[in-house]
């Protein structure tokens, strides 16, 4: 409640996920992807089996490829940032909500759509984040062509999937393949 201001009572009587998510993630018509603003997050309610196995395309990732000069790639900021055409803005609002935030994203995909094939947002969204810049520690902020091998080499490594990714693409693009860490860490033996 405190997040999404949504109360007992404004859900008491609405029906069980499962037994409408085949209905809005299925249409009649069909659908060639699935979309959303951090497509991971909705993957874990709107699974395989109740999506039909639908492609996703998520408008994160894809514009941290689009767009990586922004300072920001929340869905929010990017209204603010992009200023899509034809957004109204009451109807993005109150911001966290599904349909509001569904009706931003949806600004976004088209968008993308016009700067991007669908194929290339779908392969973008398969793979983790391309950030264009360090999220945090002592590096934060800078583009990953401003650091050296020892940097990137240790980021290679990071819990994070999406700035091992980032790093490890940067160390590709200098050539520097030989030194990467295997993109998956072997699993040790037991025996």
């Amino acid at each position: 409640m405190a997040v999404h201001h949504i109360r007992d009572q404004d859900v008491a009587h609405a029906p069980f996920w499962k037994e409408v998510a085949p209905i809005a993630l299925r249409p009649s018509g069909g659908v060639d992807a699935l979309a959303a603003h951090r497509a991971a997050f909705e993957q874990r309610y709107c699974t395989p089996n109740l999506s039909g196995g639908a492609p996703w395309i998520c408008t994160w990732k894809c514009a941290l490829r689009l767009w990586p000069h922004l300072p920001s790639f929340s869905n929010q900021m990017l209204r603010y940032q992009r200023m899509p055409e034809g957004l109204v803005h009451e109807l993005g609002l109150p911001a966290h909500r599904a349909m509001p935030d569904a009706y931003v994203t949806a600004h976004h995909l088209r968008d993308m759509l016009n700067e991007a094939s669908l194929e290339q947002l779908l392969a973008w969204s398969l793979e983790p984040g391309l950030l264009p810049r360090v999220p945090d520690g002592p590096h934060r902020g800078k583009g990953w062509v401003q650091l050296n091998g020892d940097a990137l080499q240790e980021l290679a490594s990071a819990r994070d999937a999406d700035v091992r990714f980032s790093a490890r693409m940067e160390l590709e693009r200098r050539g520097d393949v030989d030194v990467i860490p295997p993109r998956e860490p072997a699993q040790p033996s037991l025996l």
